[in-house]
């Protein structure tokens, strides 16, 4: 696969509209996307995630990779009309109440965008602060009931290297799995993988816990939540792809992330255009503690982020979002390794145990001899 092909994939699905629990343009494309190619497989679960598995060949491990991502980013969904011009929708997801005052916004209604503007907000307070909950919109055109709502921004557009869009959280991510699951197939690749899916990440992972409960992933799979995370001072944008060995919340299967750090560490010693970083995403919460909290082994990979949520701090406004292309290209190379892999994963950190075997050895007659008595 070349590296246009995986550009063009990723910018058909930054393109698609979405919101929490209004993901039905993505699903849809998903499901369009699996039927053309024939080495893929699907299923949806009762929560509507999607499951899409890879396999080829004989003597595959055991272990596989699940690759996850969310399909949703934080948006509106429109309610009902109140007037011939005014909208009321639900707002959901993370985003701070002093960028809503007149920002534009477009709903996509079945086949068009539907322009409007933001009048006024309800909030609520959660904890120490207030949340918006909801909001009364100017709109150029009735919107039925159901639509998502995204802030008013272009279509994906490339400058220096970096794609701007209305939504890469976590619509890069969904493109990455989609351009690997097309690489396996394209290539007939020996290798396996399951590539999940989730809804309604940005109200609290509730797909992907309901993924857990409803025993979706399959047990023996290894999970891998992608991201999108807010740039870091010491996680820049450019430096490849991070693996992320926690979060604000808890840190992630030790083993899990040992194992996809040593086939990135594979995967650099044959392509030197291949750069990874390894790093503490500690700016918010992601769908990996929700895996590890429900009983499976799981680490993560994120793309350093601009502008998260669409909140340019710098200027005070809303903006697009934006991901380096080197860094998306590495990561579905990434992704391509986790599947086709030849390590096998035991739970173990196997490199590090065999490190400390090796002092151990080294050192232990001394250690012995020279012990009191």
């Amino acid at each position: 696969m070349t590296r246009k092909q995986s550009e063009s994939i990723l910018r058909n699905v930054l393109s698609l509209p979405t919101a929490p629990f209004a993901e039905q343009h993505i699903l849809d494309h998903i499901r369009s996307f699996v039927a053309a190619r024939p080495l893929l497989s699907l299923r949806e679960d009762k929560a509507g995630n999607q499951l899409v598995h890879y396999r080829r060949g004989k003597g595959q491990t055991p272990r596989p990779i699940c690759l996850t991502a969310h399909l949703d980013h934080p948006g509106f969904v429109s309610d009902r009309m109140m007037s011939k011009s005014t909208l009321r929708a639900i707002w959901r997801g993370g985003v701070m109440c002093e960028y809503f005052p007149a920002a534009r916004v477009r709903f996509f209604d079945g086949d068009r965008w539907v322009k409007g503007r933001v009048r006024s907000i309800k909030t609520v307070k959660t904890g120490m602060r207030r949340v918006v909950k909801s909001a009364l919109l100017d709109v150029g055109a009735a919107v039925p009931s159901g639509c998502p709502g995204m802030w008013d921004f272009p279509d994906p557009a490339i400058r220096n290297g970096r794609i701007h869009t209305r939504a890469a959280d976590d619509l890069a991510g969904v493109g990455a799995m989609l351009a690997c699951a097309h690489a396996l197939d394209a290539a007939k690749a020996n290798g396996e993988a399951y590539f999940l899916f989730t809804r309604a990440e940005e109200v609290g992972f509730v797909g992907a816990m309901a993924a857990c409960k409803l025993k979706t992933i399959p047990k023996r799979c290894v999970v891998v939540a992608i991201e999108t995370s807010s740039e870091l001072k010491n996680a820049r944008m450019g430096d490849g792809p991070i693996l992320r060995v926690g979060d604000k919340a808890s840190t992630f299967t030790s083993a899990a992330t040992a194992f996809a750090g040593a086939v990135a560490s594979d995967l650099a010693a044959k392509k030197r255009r291949f750069a990874y970083q390894r790093r503490l995403m500690d700016g918010g919460t992601c769908e990996s503690t929700a895996y590890c909290a429900l009983g499976y082994e799981a680490t993560g990979i994120c793309l350093a982020l601009g502008n998260y949520h669409n909140m340019n701090k710098r200027t005070g406004k809303l903006g697009p979002e934006y991901i380096d292309l080197d860094d998306f290209a590495n990561l579905v190379d990434w992704f391509i390794a986790l599947a086709t892999t030849k390590r096998r994963y035991t739970g173990r950190d196997t490199d590090m145990d065999k490190r400390l075997d090796e002092i151990q050895r080294e050192h232990n007659a001394i250690l012995y001899r020279t012990a009191a008595p």
